[in-house]
């Protein structure tokens, strides 16, 4: 009987995709006789690059797909949300798809390959040295304060997921990061952030390609963020990293366990599980919402986190 090819279809956001990376090489090393491709229909971008995983990634569009690559292959569809695992909050993302994919249970990954190009990472090098040069400080935060679930509403930007920074809170941290760092903020909505009170220059890069992104964290001092995409860039250029989490659990989302990222979790003991990809959940969404809502003490905790980032020697 002949065993047939395995094509992985992989879904969702960009820090879905690059959390995936460390599963499938897994998947390439201890099944070498499978001749797997992931169809990807959020983008190739994260396996642009790479050694094993890039020939095989294609972008759900591509011309015959179907007929050349898939009918002759078993299709698997990925969803980490779905493993038993990742909503009892004993693995992370990354390790979820481990145990789907591989079916070897919770375990110790490597942490994904990223390879920059040369364009990408001078073009993040200059967008860091230029705000240096604007500010007159040595140090760069990269701050990402609104995940996926964020949105403008009038002049607002909300987000009812719980995962983003409140835009109130965003300006705070801005000014209190400027007083020490020069800051580039990582967000998709353009703020005139001169009529919000912040007189400092701070960069605002616009459609800024992610791999870019890329560049400029790796370019950084420190990462800092809300449960979104930078923190798993941030994880896989090895940049300390300060995240904040709210209505998601750090053991699901983030690296708890990495000397390189401090985790602050202000939703513990409040945050209900929200089954995302499960079922719906109104419920959870309601409790869940104002759990991003930050007062002077957990503001001052966040810049201890970013000071200790920033000076600490991790050579």
């Amino acid at each position: 009987m002949t065993t047939r090819s395995t094509a992985f279809f992989m879904s969702g956001g960009a820090g879905r995709v690059l959390s995936s990376i460390p599963a499938l090489e897994k998947y390439h090393e201890e099944h070498p006789e499978d001749d797997f491709i992931i169809v990807c229909e959020g983008g190739t971008d994260f396996f642009k690059g790479h050694p094993i995983l890039g020939k095989r990634a294609f972008d759900n569009w591509h011309k015959q797909l179907f007929e050349e690559k898939i009918k002759s292959r078993n299709c698997v569809t990925t969803e980490p949300y779905r493993i038993w695992e990742y909503y009892n909050q004993k693995c992370n993302l990354a390790q979820a798809f481990d145990i789907q994919i591989n079916n070897k249970g919770v375990r110790t990954l490597p942490k994904p390959t990223l390879r920059l190009t040369t364009e990408e990472y001078v073009h993040g090098k200059n967008i860091i040295e230029d705000v240096k040069e604007k500010t007159k400080k040595e140090k760069v935060i990269v701050f990402q304060p609104y995940g996926r679930g964020a949105q403008p509403l009038g002049k607002a930007i909300i987000d009812s997921t719980g995962r983003s920074f409140e835009m109130a809170d965003t300006i705070k941290l801005i000014k209190r990061l400027q007083k020490k760092y020069s800051v580039v903020i990582m967000s998709e909505f353009k703020g005139d952030y001169e009529k919000m009170g912040i007189t400092e220059p701070l960069a605002q890069p616009e459609n800024v390609p992610l791999r870019i992104w890329g560049g400029i964290i790796r370019n950084a001092d420190v990462f800092l963020g809300c449960d979104s995409v930078g923190q798993h860039l941030a994880y896989a250029l090895d940049v300390p990293t300060v995240v904040v989490a709210g209505s998601t659990f750090p053991e699901n989302v983030s690296y708890v366990d990495n000397n390189k990222f401090q985790v602050l979790d202000v939703g513990v003991g409040r945050r209900v599980y929200d089954p995302i990809r499960v079922s719906l959940d109104e419920d959870a969404n309601r409790n869940n919402e104002s759990l991003m809502r930050l007062n002077d003490a957990v503001l001052d905790e966040i810049m201890k986190y970013v000071e200790k980032m920033a000076n600490k020697n991790f050579k």
